[in-house]
């Protein structure tokens, strides 16, 4: 039975966010957790903290054996953005767009192999 997690308005861009994710998918929750944790960008804490959160959900919600999840999908989606202008030369102006990210982590539990 899956369990998943979402973390919405992360003010990150997804493409940001998609070279972090893209390291931790289809790997255990332990060794996810720990590559996130070496990993030397703002939104592997995020992520880790979204994969934590998953993990917990998987606790109290199933009777699950923590040491057999891994992460079954992981996909980051857009969330708009905040448009801001930034003065430039000879009174023009130019469109800074500060991009948001939803982040879903999907884990599941490993089928018993006999």
């Amino acid at each position: 039975m899956e369990t998943r997690a979402t973390t919405k308005y992360i003010p990150v861009s997804p493409q940001k966010v998609r070279l972090v994710v893209d390291q931790i998918r289809g790997k255990g929750v332990e060794e996810a957790l720990n590559i996130l944790k070496f990993i030397p960008k703002r939104s592997a804490g995020i992520v880790a903290k979204t994969v934590r959160t998953a993990v917990a959900n998987a606790e109290n919600t199933q009777s699950v054996d923590v040491d057999r999840l891994f992460v079954k999908q992981a996909k980051v989606d857009g969330a708009g953005m905040a448009k801001r202008f930034m003065p430039r030369a000879q009174g023009r102006a130019t469109s800074i767009r500060k991009r948001l990210s939803h982040v879903t982590i999907v884990i599941d539990e490993t089928e018993e192999r006999s």
